[in-house]
């Protein structure tokens, strides 16, 4: 074996690439060309003198070897990234980069701003933040903390359950005006509705009624959406009536653009969590994004701490 072939930038390069099956992903996410990240793991190859990964035109799998060598190489890139971040701390000041990972309309309007808080007050970190209402997985996509909304799925993280997300019924004053304020849960059904389409189950909407009961109300419109911030606008422009998290919309209440309708019929609320990759805890920078962040997100309006 030649030790001096196995550095740590073809280490990482294979990692990644074990993580997520794609050479071409592994370029994307590194800003180089896929030519350069196959010469690192066909390096790292042959200075290890076994073959770690099966490559077909459609997929790349990890041999017998690579699946060993893959659980070694992430523990010594994590002490390296621990010893590093270690030297750096005690040089003053946290530095490097984190990856963070939120719902799309929590994260433009609530935790840009935390997050820009947070890199004033500390300078030397880079935050690189991805918006998507789609459940990712931490490890393949290299992120270090996720804000979620919903029941957590994924055991294997470690979670940080920050309180539940109050949600009420909303509808536009210029709406109710030309429509009618709903009297009853009856009246719904006569009601144009906004939902989102990437919510399972939003078709039926469960309440919980003034005597505390539980309830299923068909909530079915003319509108779906798959953006937090499209149900806003639609809402503000009197497209119906919508099921709302009040941090989505707490300023369209407040200048009276929306109002609360049903108010004795309170939607479920949604649990917001904070979700790190087990081990990057370790890593003052991370350790302290998640503290700031869970000490911000705990004052979104609408929610109910844990």
């Amino acid at each position: 074996m030649d030790r001096s072939g196995v550095t740590l930038e073809r280490m990482r390069s294979f990692v990644r690439v074990a993580e997520r099956g794609s050479l071409s992903a592994v370029a994307r996410e590194q800003r180089v060309g896929q030519s350069t990240v196959s010469r690192h793991v066909a390096e790292l190859e042959s200075a290890l003198g076994v073959t770690l990964l099966n490559r077909t035109t459609r997929r790349v799998t990890l041999t017998d070897e690579g699946r060993r060598y893959h659980e070694e190489a992430r523990t010594i890139l994590r002490l390296v990234d621990e010893a590093t971040d270690g030297a750096r701390s005690a040089g003053g000041g946290l530095t490097g980069t984190i990856r963070v990972s939120c719902t799309a309309a929590l994260g433009i309007r609530h935790v840009c701003r935390m997050l820009f808080a947070i890199q004033d007050r500390h300078p030397g970190i880079v935050v690189d933040l991805s918006l998507s209402d789609t459940r990712i997985d931490l490890v393949q996509e290299a992120v270090d903390v996720a804000i979620r909304l919903g029941p957590l799925a994924d055991s294997t993280m470690q979670g940080r359950t920050l309180g539940q997300s109050r949600r009420i019924l909303v509808a536009s004053r210029a709406y109710l005006a030309e429509r009618g304020r709903p009297q009853t849960l009856d009246d719904l059904a006569g009601h144009a509705t906004i939902r989102m389409s990437n919510v399972a189950g939003s078709a039926m909407v469960p309440l919980r009624g003034p005597d505390g009961a539980a309830l299923r109300v068909p909530f079915d419109g003319r509108l779906l959406v798959d953006h937090g911030l499209a149900a806003r606008e639609a809402l503000a422009r009197g497209r119906g009536i919508a099921v709302a998290h009040l941090w989505l919309v707490d300023d369209l209440l407040a200048n009276g653009t929306i109002e609360e309708i049903l108010p004795d019929f309170i939607p479920e609320p949604v649990p917001l969590s904070l979700l790190v990759v087990p081990g990057r805890t370790r890593i003052s920078r991370v350790r302290m994004l998640v503290d700031a962040l869970a000490a911000s997100l705990v004052g979104l309006p609408g929610l109910i701490r844990a």
